[in-house]
């Protein structure tokens, strides 16, 4: 493979993709940052203030101040930042939106006047692509209702399959913010689309991206439990929600760490696996009897064969179980902490985390793509943009 051929140096599929972004909420900026890690020039226009995700700690190194919010460095790698004070300079922001291809709007409806944006004449400039990520889409009668990322999880549906086996405790609402990511996910696509739909008209098109819509279609088993037999799922601790409890399939360890493993009793294969295993360390007790090659046998007996299959974890540390079990086929992994997940030998052999810097500073350990492309790598990151690093030059 010569140089030219080298995935690294081909030309990347948003390569001249001209795009602003207004956004008020993380789901407007991931899709920025998604669309910047793929070539395209990212403008994120910004109040004198700057976006509200600056204020949002914790801070690098305990300093709090608008260019050191960790939340904003997140989210905003690979951007410019642009200042505008609307509506004094809304002339400078139509401009901008006369030479982008795509335009990323999150707020409520009823902030679009604020951020400079008028639904009416978005369709006046042909070619462009308005992405309008709102809480609850741009009509009906929610459309003005404030939300959040825990509004929309509850709304949406998924709250209620997150949180613990003791149902006296509330449902918990996921690390981070997963009901943005969703829409962010949902928003890529929809802009992907409409980049084919112009590639083949020359018009481009408004899209119209609800985050209680993104999130009540993506309820895992919850949809297809109440669409069919009508029941609902319950929570459970580190598990799918299910209508009827399941077994645990967290187990500590040793060296008072935690494996996770579900065992599947309906399958042999890694049944004989498993029983062979603690055969070979004396702990089979009576699993090797012949009636436990009867599934009905094996469903009866399963919180015998749940107990010792803790015992059998409480006498071995986390990696040996890890790899004897990939090993022997059976689906084990140890459950690392986010410190130990950065040095994760598996991702760290893949690249997965980036380094970043910024004059000179170190910035963080970023995740990388979750997607490696074979005919290209995306752009490595660049540093979070300071508020209006830009200087008002954007786009020759």
């Amino acid at each position: 493979m010569n140089d030219d051929a080298s995935p690294d140096r081909r030309p990347l599929p948003y390569d001249g993709l001209r795009v602003v972004e207004l956004a008020g909420d993380p789901a407007g900026e991931l899709l920025g940052k998604l669309l910047a890690q793929y070539g395209a020039d990212v403008v994120k226009v910004e109040p004198p203030a700057g976006s509200a995700t600056r204020r949002i700690g914790p801070f690098a190194a305990g300093q709090e101040d608008p260019d050191r919010s960790l939340t904003f460095w997140y989210y905003n790698t690979g951007k410019a930042s642009l200042v505008l004070d609307l509506p004094a300079q809304q002339a400078e922001l139509d401009a901008l939106l006369d030479r982008g291809d795509v335009v990323i709007v999150s707020a409520p409806p009823a902030d679009f006047p604020r951020l400079g944006i008028d639904l009416g004449t978005l369709p006046n400039r042909e070619r462009l692509i308005s992405c309008c990520i709102t809480p609850f889409g741009l009509t009906g009668p929610w459309k003005d209702y404030r939300s959040s990322d825990l509004v929309a999880l509850a709304a949406g549906g998924i709250l209620n399959s997150c949180g613990y086996d003791d149902h006296s405790i509330p449902p918990i609402r996921p690390a981070e913010n997963q009901a943005f990511h969703i829409a962010a996910s949902f928003a890529h696509q929809a802009v992907l689309l409409a980049l084919l739909e112009r590639d083949a008209t020359g018009r481009g098109q408004t899209l119209d991206v609800a985050i209680h819509d993104c999130v009540a279609v993506s309820g895992e088993l919850a949809n297809p439990f109440w669409f069919y037999p009508e029941v609902l799922v319950q929570r459970q601790t580190c598990r799918h929600a299910q209508p009827a409890p399941t077994a645990p399939a967290l187990f500590a360890t040793l060296d008072g760490r935690y494996v996770y493993f579900a065992l599947v009793l309906a399958d042999i294969k890694p049944w004989n696996a498993l029983v062979e295993w603690m055969g070979a360390l004396g702990m089979a007790a009576d699993l090797t009897e012949p009636e436990y090659a009867h599934l009905v046998h094996r469903q009866a007996r399963f919180p015998h064969i749940q107990s010792i299959l803790e015992a059998f974890c409480l006498v071995q540390d986390a990696e040996t179980l890890y790899h004897e079990g990939q090993a022997r086929g059976l689906p084990i992994a140890v459950v690392n902490s986010p410190d130990e997940v950065i040095h994760d030998e598996h991702l760290s052999a893949r690249g997965f985390f980036q380094r970043v810097e910024r004059d000179g500073e170190f910035v963080g350990v970023y995740p990388g793509p979750p997607i490696q492309f074979s005919s290209y790598r995306a752009a490595p990151p660049t540093p979070p943009p300071r508020l209006g690093a830009s200087g008002g030059e954007v786009w020759g």
